[in-house]
């Protein structure tokens, strides 16, 4: 496989988000604003490509029976960095996300990519999958992020727009993440479609 072909499948053919339908609790439970859905998507890229390059140095001493475990452990230490870390020097963000950081380890796009990927491929391609596919999971997060605070608030990343905060509830709710999700991956795949 090219390295063109993994950036390639990361951020588009096989984006987690449009294309696979992976990793919705945090794209639609984190996204009611852009930094906060920024902010996941990163935490989550950063444990994606740790993880894949762990495990593809591994992949040849862990053994089968014990794959799957060995996987959410080595996935389970980087989610517990990032927590810490962002504990530590981003309170505030951190009370925000501090519930879905820990549910990272039974994300199905990181478990996945550690399975179909990175125990089958060398360190290298392991790297570009985690960090392409991170990256293209952390632009279908902020995109939604930012329609849902544009919104449902009139801003964003925090900058508003419209002058006050007269925007539309419903976007800010769960249903309106639902509603955002469906229209964007509907555009995504025409867009796709065309090209």
């Amino acid at each position: 496989m090219k390295a063109v072909d993994i950036i390639k499948n990361g951020l588009i053919k096989e984006n987690p988000t449009w294309v696979l339908v992976l990793g919705m609790c945090p794209t639609l439970a984190t996204t009611t604003s852009a930094i906060n859905g920024m902010c996941m998507g990163l935490a989550t890229a950063f444990v994606l490509l740790m993880s894949n390059i762990v495990i593809s140095l591994l992949k040849s001493v862990i053994p089968d029976k014990v794959r799957i475990p060995a996987f959410i452990v080595v996935i389970a230490t980087f989610v517990t960095v990032v927590q810490l870390v962002m504990q530590a020097y981003l309170p505030d963000l951190y009370a925000t996300l501090g519930l879905f950081i820990p549910l990272i380890v039974v994300n199905c796009v990181v478990l996945g990519r550690a399975e179909a990927f990175a125990s089958k491929n060398n360190v290298w391609h392991s790297l570009l999958d985690g960090l392409f596919m991170g990256l293209g999971f952390t632009w279908a997060l902020t995109l939604v992020g930012m329609v849902r605070e544009m919104l449902g608030g009139g801003s964003i990343f925090g900058y508003n727009f419209i002058g006050g905060n007269d925007g539309m509830l419903l976007f800010i709710l769960a249903p309106g993440g639902f509603v955002v999700l469906g229209y964007l991956m509907a555009l995504v795949k025409s867009f796709q479609k065309k090209s």
